[in-house]
């Protein structure tokens, strides 16, 4: 099978089986997927949602962010993973919205990153769920099953697998794959015990048809 054969099926499996999959962060507006995002590093996307609520309508917007404390934020994050550093992120980011980019948040790459907690990876994100763009978000997920499945190959850090989808995934399905990637990856093929029984796309699985002809 070549590598075009299996980006081919698995994109097609893909748009039959989730044809309009989405982000499971809960947000409200684009400066609060920020918010979200920033907090869902290193943590599940269920207790970030359990925590963003009450944040979210506290803080409406980078201008109230930007003038609260950070003994006021930490109270509203305390449950997620390294509070202290996220509650300085979170303040820090508000403010250089609001004193760099006129309280609008930035819609490219080089000046997101610019923004206190915001790697490329968040970077991505934002631009591909808020903005549509063509940009492939590596988190842990992605970066597993790139490598798993076959997509990339012993691919040794994010950027590499970044490089390597973008370029094999047609522009109009890279936002997209990038969901279908992270659910894949969180429901089916989970790193210690991939589900590959149930899994969709196991004809185009590098490691299943490895194993399958081992058992053979």
């Amino acid at each position: 099978m070549t590598i075009k054969e299996r980006y081919e099926g698995v994109i097609s499996i893909f748009k039959e089986i989730m044809p309009s999959p989405k982000t499971e962060l809960h947000y409200d507006t684009p400066f609060h997927l920020l918010l979200a995002v920033i907090l869902s590093a290193q943590c599940t996307d269920k207790r970030i949602n359990i925590v963003t609520p009450p944040l979210f309508e506290r803080f409406p917007d980078a201008e109230s962010l930007a003038a609260a404390s950070e003994e006021e934020v930490y109270e509203y994050i305390k449950s997620v993973t390294f509070p202290n550093n996220k509650t300085k992120a979170l303040i820090k980011a508000a403010r250089m919205i609001c004193s760099d980019f006129g309280g609008e948040l930035p819609s490219d790459l080089d000046n997101l990153v610019k923004l206190p907690g915001v790697g490329r990876k968040t970077a991505n994100v934002m631009l591909s769920v808020v903005w549509n763009k063509a940009a492939m978000a590596v988190d842990t997920h992605v970066f597993r099953v790139s490598n798993r499945i076959g997509l990339t190959r012993n691919s040794k850090n994010p950027l590499t697998t970044e490089k390597t989808l973008i370029k094999y995934i047609p522009e109009e399905y890279v936002a997209t794959a990038h969901h279908w990637l992270i659910l894949h990856g969180r429901y089916v093929c989970k790193a210690r015990r991939p589900d590959c029984l149930n899994c969709a796309i196991k004809s185009y699985c590098r490691s299943y048809i490895s194993e399958d002809d081992r058992q053979r």
